[in-house]
C-alpha cells in the first residue's frame, strides 16, 4: 500500500491540479455562472465520469509498461517532475488566465450538460498527462500491485477533484464576482499556484536523486 505521507502529498498535488487553469475548471465555472448551480453540478458528474476513463486507462497502461520495461518507471518519474514545472510556467506565463475568469455559454439540457462535462474531461490532455506522468511519482513495485496503487491514487484524485469542484461550482458566481472586483488577486492566485507546483516538482526530483 502507498504510505499515508505520500498519499497526502499526492492529494495536495491533485488539489493544485483542480485549481490550475484548464478546460475542466473553466467549463464548470462558466456553466455554473451562465446556467446556474444545478447545471454546474450536472456538468461536474460528467467530468467525474471522464476521470474514471483516465484512471483505468492509466492503471492498466502503467502496470503493463512497468512489467515490460522497468526503465520506464524512472523515465516517467522524471517526466512527472518536468510536467509539474511546465504547469507552473503555464500558471505564471504572460497572458495566462485564471480559472476564475468565466466564459459565457448558452443554456443546455441536463443530458447535454453531462455529456459535455464528460467529453471536456475525457478529451482533456492535461488530465491524461497528469495520470501518466504523476502517478509514477507515488507508486512503487515495493508497495505491491501497481494496478491497485494506481486505482488508489485515481480514487483519491477523483474525491479531491469532486469535493473542490463542487464547492467552486456552487459558489462560482460569488467567486467570479469577487475576483472581478479584485483583479490583483487573480495574478496572486496564479503566481501562488505556479510557486507551489514548481516547489513540488523540485521536491520530487531531489527525492529521486536521494533514492538513486
Amino acid at each position: 500500500m502507498i504510505p499515508l505521507s505520500e498519499l497526502l502529498l499526492f492529494a495536495g498535488a491533485a488539489l493544485l491540479m483542480v485549481l490550475t487553469p484548464g478546460p475542466n475548471m473553466i467549463y464548470l465555472i462558466s456553466r455554473s455562472i451562465s446556467q446556474g448551480r444545478k447545471a454546474g453540478v450536472i456538468s461536474l458528474f460528467g467530468v467525474i465520469a471522464g476521470f474514471l476513463v483516465h484512471m483505468f486507462a492509466a492503471a492498466i497502461g502503467l502496470t503493463a509498461l512497468f512489467l515490460a520495461v522497468p526503465l520506464a518507471y524512472e523515465i516517467l518519474k522524471w517526466a512527472g517532475g518536468l510536467y509539474l514545472l511546465w504547469l507552473a510556467w503555464q500558471a505564471v506565463r504572460p497572458g495566462a488566465r485564471s480559472p476564475f475568469e468565466a466564459r459565457d455559454l448558452p443554456a443546455d439540457s441536463a443530458s447535454k450538460l453531462f455529456v459535455m462535462g464528460f467529453l471536456t474531461n475525457a478529451l482533456n490532455p492535461k488530465i491524461a498527462v497528469f495520470y501518466l506522468a504523476i502517478f509514477p511519482q507515488f507508486v512503487s513495485p515495493q508497495h505491491g500491485s501497481i494496478f491497485l496503487q494506481s486505482i488508489t491514487l485515481g480514487l483519491t484524485q477523483i474525491v479531491v477533484s469532486f469535493s473542490a469542484n463542487l464547492l467552486i461550482a456552487l459558489s462560482a458566481a460569488s467567486i467570479a464576482s469577487w475576483f472581478s472586483g479584485n483583479p490583483t488577486w487573480l495574478a496572486v492566485q496564479r503566481y501562488f499556484m505556479g510557486f507551489v507546483l514548481a516547489a513540488l516538482a523540485f521536491r520530487l526530483v531531489l527525492e529521486q536523486r536521494r533514492n538513486a
